[in-house]
């Protein structure tokens, strides 16, 4: 079991940057691979990132490559999303989300099992 809490979302403008955070309880966080995704108002649940284990290996949706990086700190049980360059577009409520299994599994939320609350990321023009 695994219970994930964002923070750090809030009100920029467009071209500018911020970072959210995904503090994760239990003791083995480094077992999960992590993945961002965000959902903007009458829209679905978007993959925006994600990374293996360890940290060694990282993915990005093509709309934020470039603009976007995920770490993690396995030692503070927390995974990061720097964002810069944001754009108005980018506007969403932004989730963390768990998976038990291989980075390789893929994208799709499905392959995720435990999810934040999520954090507001709005981005004004």
């Amino acid at each position: 079991q695994v219970q994930l809490v964002e923070s750090g979302g809030g009100l920029v403008q467009a071209g500018g940057s911020l970072r959210v955070s995904c503090a994760a309880s239990g003791r083995t966080f480094s077992s999960y691979h992590m993945g961002w995704f965000r959902q903007a108002p009458g829209k679905e649940r978007e993959f925006v990132a994600r990374i293996s284990q360890s940290g060694g290996i990282t993915s990005y949706a093509d709309s934020v490559k470039g603009r976007f990086t995920i770490s993690r700190d396995n030692a503070k049980n927390t995974v990061y999303l720097q964002m810069n360059s944001l754009k108005p577009e980018d506007t969403a409520v932004y989730y963390c989300g768990a998976s038990p299994r291989p980075f390789s599994y893929g994208s799709s939320w499905t392959a995720y099992d435990y999810w934040g609350q999520g954090t507001q990321v709005t981005v004004s023009s």
